[in-house]
């Protein structure tokens, strides 16, 4: 039986509120490690006007100027111009992080506690992850995601290249894609929404946006004549970024992993240091999603891990390749228990995450990216899991 339907997903620029939050709390998360790294942290920030927030609790050895880390953080998106009311030079910061709890850090610690089940390094909090992987696109993530975040680098490299003096940091992108037979055929409908200066026209932008971006960046063979492009459908974007709404860390939860597509456990990344299985056992998912399809056991997969907090292993783990596998998926679930341990310090040393390198995964998704220090995009365990699984 055909399965026909249309799927869409968002993307954000950096420069979008919640981002903003996001791009701070990792800048601090990375100066902690880059002292200390076996800081443990807990970064939130709130972004309102010409107001910054941090808040959480960090403890750490690592020396710096929070002040200025945020000031760069935001330098480095480009709230720089003169009619930036949210501007990193001006911005009014206030610091209310505090130590991590002591008996929560006896529960990561890899050491002996009273009551503490083991002495190996547990969990950080309870809770569930997924990854997830598919076919659809050249890095094995679902087109519609992949597509919003193509159209929001670009903007974002034009941007910061000079191309149109008028662009500001603030964007938006959502792409919705038909699928024949589970099958991404074509895009039907295309939406931008930038940020300009009051003096850009609005013809400018839009003719700016579709040669320069759209056309760009997106498959042509998948654009038709009836695909829907709408570019700043308000008509008007000119307050924008924190001046306009108020940002806050972890609400871009389905933009950072998978447009909706795969299932998500509801915990955020950014400002969390790899202890908190939140973000290290949904970076180890996608690991473990992704080699599972490149190995060719299935087209589309989604792996789940549930942990109890202070304890090492997880609870529960579950493979779903929703039919597309070419061997059992109990087959499939004994070789990933057989090829990877996902027990917290396992996690962290496998996937080498105890460095400074978050920053690199804070806009247009954690997973997808092709850099030498993500490592959890590599797909170096396919024959691994392939043999394991005959």
């Amino acid at each position: 039986m055909a399965n026909n339907y249309i799927f869409s997903s968002e993307s954000v620029g950096e420069g979008h509120p919640d981002k903003v939050s996001d791009t701070i709390s990792d800048a601090i998360l990375d100066a902690c490690l880059a002292g200390d790294k076996r800081s443990r942290v807990a970064c939130e920030t709130f972004v309102k006007s010409n107001v910054v927030c941090v808040g959480g609790e960090i403890t750490t050895k690592s020396k710096f100027d929070y002040e200025q880390v945020i000031r760069a953080a935001i330098r480095g998106i480009g709230y720089v111009n003169d009619d930036d009311v949210f501007h990193a030079d001006k911005v009014f910061i206030n610091n209310y992080l505090t130590a991590q709890s002591p008996d929560i850090a006896q529960g990561v610690d890899a050491k002996k506690a009273s009551g503490k089940a083991t002495a190996e390094q547990g969990a950080g909090d309870q809770g569930l992850m997924f990854g997830y992987a598919c076919n659809e696109t050249r890095e094995l993530m679902p087109a519609p995601i992949m597509f919003s975040h193509r159209l929001g680098r670009q903007l974002t490299k034009l941007r910061k290249a000079g191309a149109a003096s008028w662009l500001r940091p603030d964007a938006k992108s959502q792409v919705s894609v038909k699928y024949v037979d589970d099958k991404p055929v074509k895009i039907t409908s295309v939406v931008v929404s930038t940020q300009h200066a009051a003096s850009a026209a609005n013809r400018t932008i839009k003719d700016f946006i579709t040669k320069e971006v759209i056309s760009k960046v997106l498959p042509k063979k998948m654009l038709a004549r009836d695909t829907q492009i709408l570019i700043n459908p308000t008509g008007r974007f000119v307050t924008g970024g924190p001046e306009g709404d108020s940002g806050l860390t972890g609400r871009k939860i389905i933009v950072d992993t998978y447009g909706g597509m795969g299932r998500h456990g509801g915990g955020a990344f950014s400002g969390k240091d790899p202890s908190k299985v939140d973000r290290s056992a949904a970076y180890m998912g996608r690991y473990v999603a992704k080699n599972i399809v490149a190995a060719g056991l299935a087209t589309r997969c989604e792996i789940q891990f549930a942990y109890a907090i202070g304890y090492p292993k997880p609870v529960s783990v579950h493979v779903d390749t929703f039919g597309t596998n070419t061997v059992s998926d109990a087959k499939i679930l004994r070789a990933v228990n057989k090829v990877f341990s996902f027990k917290p310090a396992d996690i962290v040393n496998s996937l080498k995450l105890l460095r400074p390198i978050y920053s690199l995964t804070t806009n247009y998704g954690h997973f997808g990216k092709n850099h030498k220090d993500i490592t959890w995009e590599k797909t170096d365990k396919i024959a691994a899991l392939q043999k394991a699984a005959k």
